[in-house]
């Protein structure tokens, strides 16, 4: 698989605008296509499903980008999730271990909002798995793609020079 170029992604989102991004699957990355394009790379680390963990999770990354004036080239987020926290990337609960609970929709709209900086979101194909949800139930936006391993590409991440936060 090719390089995953962040600039060319915000360029294209960038293009995209208000237009609805529904139709677009999440792609698969391999770990060696993820690279560290700006001076100051940070992951984020969800491993959780408790709601307002996950809502300071976001205000945190919402205020990591304001430190840099929202520009999306002085600095790189990533969000990884796997067990818990890929939750918060289905588009319903439906069916799942969590279906007796609700997601927020306003989280669903942060995440989108932040996106919009450049924020990319990678879920864990061995949680989709082990919990045989179908990766078809992920969101569908530009910005998720799926990777082999959560645990593997916060490793790999910290390896390519992305510092590490974990919120709680």
């Amino acid at each position: 698989m090719p390089h995953f170029d962040r600039r060319a992604f915000l360029g294209t989102l960038a293009l995209a605008g208000a237009v609805p991004v529904a139709a677009h699957a999440a792609q698969s990355v391999e770990l060696k296509d993820i690279a560290k394009e700006a001076d100051t790379a940070c992951l984020y680390h969800c491993d959780y499903g408790d709601h307002e963990r996950f809502a300071q999770t976001l205000n945190n990354i919402s205020n990591h980008y304001a430190a840099y004036g929202a520009d999306p080239f002085a600095i790189q987020l990533a969000l990884v999730a796997h067990a818990g926290g890929v939750k918060f990337f289905l588009d319903s609960l439906a069916g799942t271990m969590w279906e007796k609970e609700t997601l927020d929709p306003i989280l669903t709209e942060k995440i989108g909002a932040l996106a919009k900086n450049g924020l990319k979101i990678y879920l864990c194909s061995f949680t989709f798995a082990r919990n045989k949800i179908d990766k078809e139930r992920a969101r569908k936006a530009p910005y998720i793609a799926f990777v082999p391993s959560g645990v593997a590409t916060v490793g790999a991440l910290q390896n390519k020079g992305f510092a590490y936060l974990k919120v709680g």
